[in-house]
């Protein structure tokens, strides 16, 4: 299995913008990306609502990492909050509190992992013609 992956900081100053920036920089660079439009907008739409909850939720910088394991593409923002991400039922006319909702619906899986300085919010994306990874229990 070859991996390749990439990081970078966000502050809070910077916006999420930045990060959907350089996030499709590197989606670029992976061959599987021109043949899958639809899920690069997903994984870039999913990088913006984690560096959002990340600014907004944790008053954290965000530290996004994309990593590419030839089965999966991995999204992962850490922030300094150690509170767990929680989806919130707001309503249908709420304006905003759906981005766990957002990620959970557009990626194969995701998941959170506390940690000693806060916590990491990780989805992953499986590309069309690729197979999801078996666990082993």
């Amino acid at each position: 299995m070859r991996a390749v992956g990439w990081a970078q900081s966000f502050p809070m100053s910077q916006g999420v913008r930045a990060g959907r920036h350089w996030a499709r920089a590197h989606l670029d660079s992976l061959e599987w990306a021109r043949r899958a439009p639809d899920l690069v907008d997903s994984v870039l739409l999913t990088v913006s609502e984690l560096i959002t909850n990340a600014h907004k939720h944790a008053h954290s910088d965000a530290q996004l990492v994309l990593t590419w394991d030839s089965t999966c593409l991995h999204v992962s923002v850490h922030d300094s909050s150690p509170n767990p991400p929680a989806p919130a039922d707001r309503g249908p006319d709420a304006t905003g509190g759906r981005g766990l909702t957002i990620v959970e619906a557009l990626s194969d899986s995701w998941e959170h992992h506390p940690q000693r300085d806060g916590k990491t919010v990780t989805a992953c994306f499986i590309p069309p013609g690729y197979r999801a990874p078996e666990h082993t229990g």
